[in-house]
């Protein structure tokens, strides 16, 4: 009697579990395998979030970036899509450091849903990234002509000033900085008290003028300079490599400092070739011009390290569909991981561009149709290089924003791992 009871429970049991399975109510993945279980709500964020990344803005007064631009707004006047200034165009060289300005551009425009790879958002308790809107290359180029300049003081006192506001911001002291996007692409930016804000991701040219614990590809991101050339649009001729007449073409300042005096040096070996041009040239907006001309006219435009590793001249070469010939043994270039610059870009280190006629006989023995295949790369390309407002997708600011979006997962790894540590990183001690 004792066992039919058992045995008539036990079915019962049975038929219980059997229909709340079927029902939803009960599931035994969760009980028996809960690490087959999907992240709950409290954890979602623990993932990298897909689509654009969401980017709070400081609001700066104006002095601190537009207010350099448009002298006649309030101060405190906030910066909105509908008062933004527009880039000047004759404003010459200080457009290749026009990056921060973009990027601030960028988060003000409200359109481009999916095409964007940064949105910004007003509340930052949701922000994944923080953006600081100082335009510390054109503080350099406006205040004093050059770093002896008294009026350089004014550039000291900004970054004095913006100091001060970011360490009283609970954002700041939550991460020390480094979830921070700062762009200072000009070599001189930031120049006072660039050390101290070392943590945060800095949007920078290269590396020339930086120690390596201050500044370095695990951390940071590597912008294209603003191309001063008008990008060739149409650019549709038949034969293009026998229309561009001149192999080898360079229009710039051939006296520079450090790895930048290879440009004297070629000076000299590059001289009594009719198909190759290389002529000293100051900035100017005629000069601008006819580089312009010159590089749509050649197969080759040679890139020789400038002041530092890079200089606007490689991105000039690009949209101007000129296959780059790069001279620089310490030169890191934007966006490399997802693009592949050996396709259409010809590199020679310091010492084999210094032998006469090497350099000039590699580039001949190119045939034609490893050119034609670069020049449609270039094309092809040619538009993540482009700086402009509305921003278009995948344009300059989007890879870089990208870009920023790439370094976001160590920066939480390091925070994370800073708020539990006892002691001293012991990995920074590490033999």
């Amino acid at each position: 009697m004792f066992g039919k009871t058992v045995l008539c429970l036990t079915f019962v049991l049975l038929l219980a579990i059997t229909y709340s399975i079927f029902i939803g109510s009960v599931d035994l993945r969760s009980a028996f395998f809960p690490l087959l279980q999907p992240p709950s709500a409290a954890n979602a964020t623990c993932a990298t979030a897909a689509g654009p990344i969401r980017v709070y803005m400081y609001d700066l007064p104006r002095r601190f970036n537009v207010g350099m631009m448009d002298h006649q707004s309030p101060d405190n006047l906030p910066v909105t899509s509908e008062n933004l200034p527009p880039w000047p165009k004759n404003w010459g060289l200080k457009q290749q450091h026009s990056v921060e300005y973009w990027l601030m551009a960028s988060l003000l425009y409200g359109g481009g849903g999916e095409e964007r790879e940064a949105v910004r958002v007003l509340d930052p308790e949701t922000a994944e990234a923080f953006f600081v809107p100082f335009f510390s290359s054109l503080s350099f180029n406006t205040h004093g002509h050059n770093m002896t300049d008294p009026a350089t003081e004014i550039d000291h006192q900004l970054q004095i000033e913006l100091l001060d506001f970011l360490r009283k911001s609970i954002y700041w002291q939550r991460s020390g900085g480094r979830d921070h996007v700062i762009p200072m692409t000009h070599p001189n930016a930031f120049r006072f008290l660039r050390e101290q804000v070392n943590a945060s991701i800095l949007i920078v040219a290269d590396f020339g003028r930086y120690s390596r614990s201050m500044s370095n590809l695990s951390k940071d991101v590597v912008a294209p300079y603003v191309h001063v050339v008008e990008s060739f649009t149409d650019d549709d001729l038949p034969d293009p490599f026998e229309n561009r007449t001149t192999l080898l073409f360079f229009r710039g300042n051939t006296v520079r400092k450090d790895e930048g005096k290879v440009r004297a040096k070629l000076a000299k070996i590059l001289v009594g070739y009719n198909d190759v041009l290389y002529e000293r040239s100051l900035a100017t907006t005629k000069s601008i011009q006819e580089s312009t001309q010159g590089m749509r006219s050649s197969k080759f435009c040679l890139h020789p390290a400038g002041d530092t590793p890079s200089s606007c001249r490689l991105f000039d070469a690009i949209v101007s569909h000129c296959v780059p010939v790069i001279v620089s043994d310490r030169i890191e270039l934007p966006f490399e991981d997802e693009i592949d610059y050996s396709q259409f870009s010809v590199f020679f280190s310091v010492k084999e561009a210094v032998q006469p006629g090497y350099m000039v006989e590699q580039l001949r023995k190119i045939p034609k149709e490893r050119w034609i295949e670069m020049w449609r790369r270039l094309k092809n390309i040619s538009h993540h290089y482009e700086f402009q407002y509305p921003p278009k997708k995948e344009d300059a600011a989007n890879m870089l924003w990208r870009q920023v979006k790439h370094k976001l997962p160590s920066v939480q790894l390091t925070v994370h791992r800073q708020k539990r540590l006892k002691v001293p990183d012991w990995w920074g001690r590490r033999r």
